[in-house]
């Protein structure tokens, strides 16, 4: 499943904003997976914090094959000694395993999130051991599917914007102008700003001051 988005979403950002209009006209539809289980997409964001990709995925593996279902009785069955045997470190186990007792004992309502709003929403999730806010916002987004999630903690964001926008630095004042511009479509700008930062339009460079050595 791709986080579910069209014309509608296109055609506001575009009519907003000249040059997201280029970039979405040049890219085309953006397919970006999620996972609509709030509590494995909690449990995945855990395990790939400050690790690769590959790295993560090769441990998702690993969970599902071990567990069957990555859910908080099989994680609880399965303990934190289980868990870091499969190739995470100590604390991730232990904030997986913390996670689940708390929903588990119902101290934290899965469900009620999905009623939350996107600021409600981040707050309880990021009282959460292990996840900050940046986490909470990605699971917002790649799991919740919410259409305004536009992360100034995110680093590729802030290389989109500057490779889009031609800008030096993006400050905080300079990313609340493009997050109120984007509004109520920051998601699917946030899935463009991705794409250029990952080099989809080649001809795009990054404006920061270079280092120097």
């Amino acid at each position: 499943m791709y986080f579910a988005y069209g014309e509608e979403e296109t055609d506001y950002l575009k009519k907003k904003d000249k040059r997201m209009a280029e970039v979405i006209d040049r890219i085309g539809h953006v397919e970006r997976k999620v996972d609509t289980d709030l509590f494995s997409a909690v449990v995945h964001h855990i395990v790939g914090q400050q690790i690769s990709t590959k790295a993560q995925e090769t441990i998702w593996q690993r969970m599902l094959s071990a567990l069957g279902e990555v859910n908080a009785e099989t994680v609880l069955a399965a303990g934190v000694s289980k868990l870091q045997s499969l190739g995470m470190t100590f604390r991730k186990a232990g904030y997986i395993t913390d996670f689940a007792e708390k929903v588990h004992t119902g101290a934290f309502d899965l469900e009620g999130i999905w009623q939350k709003s996107d600021e409600e929403a981040i707050r309880e999730l990021s009282s959460l051991k292990g996840i900050g806010v940046w986490t909470a916002e990605m699971i917002l987004l790649f799991c919740m599917q919410r259409q305004d999630v536009l992360s100034c903690d995110d680093l590729a964001i802030q290389r989109g914007l500057r490779m889009v926008y031609h800008h030096r630095k993006i400050d905080r004042g300079l990313f609340e102008k493009y997050r109120r511009r984007f509004s109520p479509y920051g998601s699917v700008a946030s899935l463009y700003l991705w794409a250029v930062s990952g080099g989809a339009i080649p001809e795009l460079h990054d404006y920061a001051p270079k280092e120097k050595k």
